[in-house]
């Protein structure tokens, strides 16, 4: 299949929206999405400072930072000048700094996708602009979600809600790069569509979204240890984490989905003329996540495992999603090869 400039476009606003996926993992994984406790500027500035001293406190709104101390359950009365100097992290601050910069490239990319997706619609493609539609509101919902994460005080609902949405507009993305072709990928079966290997597909995915569903709660559990056990070992927070049948159900339901994965590699391997990257990768995924579970388990709550853990998660339902769009058709050539993405 030869890509049109337009899936190339959607494809560049998926990479987009991924990176920023991975850098705002980086954010709740070093507890640093406070860093910045304003919002559009950070600490009153659009460049944010890298030493306290540069902070000019006088020219402040204090009375924001002490609302958000009352939502977070402070006292208003202990955030003066003095205290924000001494809780300021430079480290903190460049990192949610750099994700606010990485949503940059999502806003220029999704607008650009709605406006060429016009063209799009001229040619017949319809739903391509509906889709291209859906992304930019995805993308204005989830930049007014984000304002709304640092005026909650990491409310930790509105947080997972975040993310979700930013899932949502990746599923939205991989169906545009999919649809806006004459003719949109699809499996090459050996005989004709077999309907267990759908239904153990669907089944798949929706044990990955219930599994995403409580590793969203088990990461606020984690937020909330982040702050609660500040300067104890992330190793220990696993003892804490066991007391939650959540985080319980949640590393033990990831067996299923290795299962699932496995048989549905099988079934691959049975009724499809020939398995590629795509049904490789899904599994790949999967074990990944297994392989990281266990380390964020028996080894503690390790920064890089849970960034890993967060992104490839994201990526694995982007691509069982594109799998189960291919599975909608049925597009073999006469050498009996599939046409697109093998």
């Amino acid at each position: 299949m030869t890509w049109t400039r337009f899936q190339r476009l959607a494809l560049i606003a998926f990479i987009t929206v991924e990176v920023l996926i991975f850098v705002g993992a980086i954010v709740r994984a070093t507890g640093s999405g406070l860093g910045c406790p304003d919002w559009p500027k950070c600490y009153g500035r659009y460049i944010p400072p890298t030493r306290a001293e540069d902070i000019d406190f006088d020219h402040l709104n204090l009375e924001k930072f002490r609302a958000k101390a009352a939502r977070h359950g402070r006292d208003p009365a202990t955030i003066t000048p003095e205290t924000l100097r001494a809780e300021f992290d430079p480290q903190a601050t460049w990192i949610e700094y750099f994700n606010r910069l990485t949503s940059i490239p999502v806003g220029i990319a999704t607008i650009a996708l709605l406006i060429t997706s016009f063209g799009e619609k001229r040619r017949g493609r319809t739903r391509v602009l509906i889709a291209a539609i859906a992304s930019a509101l995805l993308v204005g919902i989830n930049a007014w979600l984000g304002a709304k994460v640092v005026f909650s005080g990491l409310k930790p609902g509105t947080i997972t809600l975040h993310m979700a949405l930013a899932i949502l507009l990746q599923c939205v993305l991989v169906y545009t790069v999919w649809r806006a072709h004459d003719r949109p990928w699809g499996l090459d079966w050996k005989a004709r569509p077999y309907a267990w290997l759908r239904g153990i597909a669907w089944a798949l995915f929706g044990l990955i979204v219930i599994e995403g569903i409580m590793g969203s709660q088990v990461r606020e559990l984690t937020d909330h240890l982040a702050h609660t056990h500040a300067g104890h070992p992330r190793h220990e927070w696993v003892k804490e984490l066991e007391q939650s049948w959540v985080y319980l159900v949640h590393r033990s339901f990831s067996w299923l989905i290795v299962i699932t994965g496995l048989v549905f590699l099988r079934l691959s391997q049975r009724h499809l003329r020939r398995v590629g990257w795509l049904e490789h990768s899904i599994l790949g995924l999967i074990l990944a996540q297994m392989v990281l579970g266990i380390v964020l388990a028996h080894v503690g709550i390790v920064a890089v495992a849970q960034v890993l853990h967060i992104g490839l998660s994201s990526l694995l339902v982007s691509a069982l999603f594109l799998w189960l769009l291919g599975a909608t058709r049925t597009n073999t050539n006469a050498s009996g090869e599939s046409p697109a993405l093998r």
